[in-house]
């Protein structure tokens, strides 16, 4: 298979299984936005951050794994990446049922911490701690999917994200339209329909389909240095969604009110589609740069880079102009126009603004993966850390104090932006430039299990 072809069958399940994922989030808030009202649907924005959390910590450690096992299977050590895989499995059981168990325990201080207020914090509060008692196949979920393309079976992954999908989506109905369970059944739908994931995914390794499978291992802590590495870019590029969400929920409570974090929801479903997008063509690709990075083949690996920027850019600029042509319809789905007149205009008009920053995030995206998956974890710290947490936090104090309402849509823009000069000055202005403008990899690094 030529490596174009090789591209292609790779990103594209990928994209699928992030889309699939996206699409049965935005399906989550549209019944509850239907079912219950616009302040259920804020109350679960407001939880969101928790959510986003829990799964960045499957991609740090799921990513980082996956990584460390693709270059390894590189390298024809195939025993190692078993030990690998079955360890990690281990580690993320107990903490998700330790994260469990936390959550459960301070679950009124964490509602309130993320930014519940008096009528939205019943609505939080049964949110977080019905989708808390899933933790655990949120997390394995996620590893496992991850884990299914690195073993190089990347067609299971859109399968068992699509089954999960539609499961979510009949119970969403059922339990938020029929039964009326308001945001508590929006959440019992997830949590099963992540059970169901993980058990697909699992019995690909227990059935012994491919490489990778469950095995003795031994516990050597060490190595989680190197995973928390690799997978901290990746990890980051998610835990930010739910970083941007918290500030951007505390600053449109001073800056506009409540309203503007019902109009901020609406923009978040729709960014989680784009965003993922980008993600797919990224963790489609990292094994096949992990792989060639493995086996020293920089020219592979700048070609792969290639073909994933040229990606994003279509990608981007085609949401940048639905997003301008089509906003909203999108936002109609959330919104009765005919009910909430100004509440609808307001958000179409925020929406429109926020579309400047899918022109650059694909970018940013993409660049801080291929740093991870080739093994430059300063650079890929530096990308995702900078669009997660220190642009967008700087983007949204200085815009909003100096352009109010306009200025908190235009924020997620700039901070895209200034990251995006940081990612290409990362990409083209180092001393291992090669012929062509790309840069070389770093030499691999030898991975020792004990």
């Amino acid at each position: 298979m030529s490596i174009v072809k090789k591209f292609f069958h790779y990103i594209l399940p990928s994209i699928v299984a992030m889309w699939v994922y996206s699409i049965y989030t935005m399906v989550d808030g549209i019944f509850v936005a239907k079912g219950v009202g616009p302040v259920a649907l804020g109350a679960v924005n407001i939880a969101m951050p928790y959510v986003n959390g829990v799964f960045a910590a499957s991609i740090l450690f799921g990513t980082g794994a996956s990584t460390t096992v693709a270059i390894l299977l590189g390298r024809g050590k195939r025993e190692e990446g078993s030990r690998i895989f079955s360890m990690n499995t281990a580690v993320l059981t107990v903490l998700s049922l330790a994260l469990t168990a936390l959550t459960l325990i301070f679950l009124d201080p964490i509602a309130r911490f993320l930014g519940a207020t008096s009528s939205t914090l019943l609505y939080v509060k049964q949110y977080l701690g019905t989708v808390s008692s899933f933790n655990v196949f949120f997390i394995l979920s996620y590893s496992f999917e991850v884990m299914v393309k690195t073993d190089g079976f990347p067609r299971l992954s859109p399968v068992g994200v699509c089954t999960s999908a539609v499961t979510n989506i009949v119970l969403d109905w059922l339990f938020v339209m029929v039964f009326q369970w308001g945001v508590t059944g929006a959440a019992v739908a997830t949590g099963i329909a992540q059970v169901l994931s993980a058990l697909i995914f699992a019995l690909h390794f227990i059935r012994g389909k491919g490489t990778l499978r469950f095995c003795r291992f031994s516990l050597r802590l060490s190595i989680y240095k190197r995973i928390a590495a690799l997978g901290f870019s990746d990890c980051i590029a998610e835990a930010s969604v739910g970083i941007i969400t918290f500030l951007f929920n505390q600053t449109i409570l001073s800056t506009i009110g409540e309203e503007g974090v019902v109009s901020y929801t609406v923009i978040a479903y729709i960014n989680t589609l784009v965003v993922m997008t980008m993600t797919g063509i990224s963790q489609g690709t990292q094994p096949l740069v992990s792989y060639a990075h493995g086996m020293d083949d920089a020219k592979t690996c700048r070609t792969l880079l290639r073909l994933a920027m040229g990606a994003a850019a279509v990608c981007s600029v085609l949401a940048f102009l639905l997003g301008q042509g089509l906003g909203r319809y999108a936002v109609s789905a959330f919104i009765d126009a005919a009910a909430e007149p100004e509440l609808f205009a307001a958000t179409v008009k925020a929406f429109s603004l926020y579309a400047f920053s899918f022109l650059a995030v694909g970018f940013n995206v993409i660049a801080a993966g291929y740093f991870a998956a080739s093994e430059r974890a300063g650079a890929a710290m530096t990308v995702a850390l900078g669009r997660g947490v220190g642009f967008i936090a700087l983007a949204l104090f200085v815009m909003s104090a100096l352009w109010g309402e306009t200025g908190v849509w235009l924020s997620s823009a700039a901070s895209e932006g200034i990251c995006l000069l940081v990612s290409l000055g990362l990409l083209f202005c180092r001393r291992e430039a090669v012929k062509g403008g790309l840069p070389l990899p770093a030499g691999p690094a030898p991975v020792k299990v004990e």
